[in-house]
């Protein structure tokens, strides 16, 4: 992902990358073949979003718009097209960029610099972030659009976006018996996430005091994503092990951005 460059400027209290992190692992109950590896830290702190909420945005100049800034780069070919398939959905009425016509791949996709497919950015912000002011709402269209029909917005939404910022990672590890497993990561999309322009972002969520105003854990708040991203029967494991963390959990397994 291209990033343009902005000067760093911490507005509010953010915390370090690197702290004391507690983690569990667990074999996937649906596949003999993976394990998972989760972030009791992350999942069991106070993080929410606040877009909408005090969020000022990844970028100074761009406040009302979050994270939307860069638009959104797809998956693999499945996750476009299910998000194609939503946008067909779209009206005037939620989206304040429709073009007012049948839509077409061109009103609302382009390709960047590296030659990957993502959303359109459009006037700052990507394609499908409503305007403040705009009738329907500020915000995502196609969250919006999940929201009227009652869905879930990890349906109608890019995966990058419905996940952050959760990250999920996989890696393949071998056993000294020679036998092998895929690693299942569940963690926290900290800046380093975005790779090196991660840390040309004016503000970032994950480790900001100001966004972990939470009344409920992560894996609470973020149940219906951690569930797709796992599965149910690993999700209800997981629930288990945060569980047992938030009775026991010392200090050193505290977020830091957490309050005290």
């Amino acid at each position: 992902m291209a990033f343009a460059k902005a000067p760093y400027i911490c507005w509010v209290p953010e915390v370090s990358l690197d702290f004391p992190r507690a983690w569990v692992e667990f074999p996937d109950p649906a596949d003999a073949e993976q394990v998972f590896r989760c972030d009791l830290t992350w999942l069991t702190s106070s993080y929410v979003c606040i877009f909408g909420q005090g969020c000022p945005g990844i970028y100074k100049e761009a406040p009302d718009a979050g994270c939307c800034t860069l638009g959104a780069h797809f998956a693999d070919k499945a996750d476009e097209k299910r998000v194609a398939s939503y946008v067909a959905k779209l009206t005037p009425d939620l989206w304040q960029h429709h073009p007012g016509r049948r839509t077409k791949k061109a009103d609302w996709i382009e390709i960047d610099d590296e030659g990957e497919r993502k959303t359109k950015v459009e006037g700052g912000a990507c394609v499908f972030h409503n305007r403040t002011g705009f009738a329907g709402g500020t915000g995502c269209a196609l969250h919006a659009l999940a929201l009227r029909d009652g869905q879930q917005p990890l349906e109608t939404k890019p995966d990058v976006c419905w996940q952050l910022p959760i990250r999920r990672t996989f890696r393949d590890v071998e056993r000294a018996d020679g036998s092998s497993y895929t690693e299942v990561s569940i963690g926290e999309y900290d800046r380093r996430g975005w790779g090196p322009g991660g840390h040309d972002l004016d503000w970032y969520c994950s480790g900001n005091t100001e966004a972990h105003v939470g009344v409920e854990p992560v894996f609470v708040t973020n149940a219906p994503e951690l569930t797709e991203l796992l599965g149910k029967p690993a999700y209800d494991e997981l629930v288990r092990h945060c569980e047992a963390h938030l009775r026991s959990r010392s200090l050193l397994a505290i977020h830091p951005a957490d309050p005290r």
